[in-house]
């Protein structure tokens, strides 16, 4: 005798999405995780360029103490955050396997791990110096708030933490960021520039919060990151290298901070 899903379940056919289902999926996407951090950035952006006092008298404290003086309930947070922040890469994957492309599409997979991380390190190094020296010479333009990468308490989950978030920041923009919303704005129609120019001021918009030096460096990082991954199709390189950046940054102002004269703290 015949199961009553058999005929059922054979009548369902895979279909190509339409451009309209890319576009909708493209924009939901976004409005889950950094198109919704790039308004929350404008809109704090606004409220200091408002504020009495100049940008660099402002702080934007990145990794802050969720729940002061209970270093386990703040852990929890943190880990909290950490996952949660995640499920839109999660939704990406989901995506691109019922296109029937996967992750491996946008090159972020295990093929090639030593050429990835070889490559993300030479990029983090020659980004790294740059990026800190126009980090200064913006906030002391005025141009900037005073970034403050990390406010954890001295507690030994300190700088796994740190190292977690790194990761997880890394992960979230060069997946989202790069990968998939070029790969969709392909699907779309874009031209390669049109679409350099979308991805590279997005990232830049939604690190506004730190102020019009942010935007800027975050908005040129962006420029070489899409033109590393036209090139090589791969999007593990550029994970890899925000991961080094975000954590010598994090992991360097904890070491750091207090103790030499050049780094701003609040």
């Amino acid at each position: 005798m015949q199961s009553e899903a058999g005929p059922l379940a054979g009548s369902f056919r895979r279909e190509r999405p339409t451009r309209r289902i890319f576009r909708d999926e493209t924009l939901l996407v976004l409005a889950l995780s950094l198109g919704a951090s790039a308004v929350s950035a404008l809109i704090s952006f606004v409220g200091s360029a408002t504020r009495p006092g100049g940008l660099k008298d402002q702080a934007a404290t990145l990794n802050a103490s969720a729940a002061p003086g209970r270093p386990w309930l703040d852990l929890a947070w943190q880990l909290f955050g950490i996952a949660t922040a995640l499920v839109p890469v999660a939704l990406v994957a989901h995506l691109l396997v019922r296109e029937g492309a996967g992750m491996r599409a946008l090159g972020f997979d295990r093929r090639r791990p030593l050429p990835d991380l070889g490559r993300g390190a030479v990029i983090a190094a020659g980004i790294g110096s740059t990026g800190i020296a126009f980090y200064l010479a913006t906030r002391a333009l005025g141009f900037n708030l005073t970034v403050v990468p990390e406010g954890l308490p001295e507690v030994w989950w300190k700088f796994p933490v740190l190292i977690l978030s790194a990761a997880q920041n890394s992960i979230v923009e060069e997946v989202i960021v790069v990968g998939y919303l070029l790969r969709r704005l392909d699907q779309l129609g874009w031209s390669p520039g049109a679409s350099m120019a979308a991805s590279s001021v997005l990232r830049g918009s939604y690190h506004l919060y730190q102020g019009i030096g942010g935007f800027i460096g975050n908005m040129v990082m962006g420029v070489v990151f899409v033109y590393l991954y036209r090139r090589w199709g791969r999007v593990g390189p550029l994970v890899v290298a925000h991961t080094l950046l975000d954590v010598g940054a994090f992991v360097g102002y904890a070491l750091l901070a207090g103790k030499v004269g050049w780094l701003p703290t609040a």
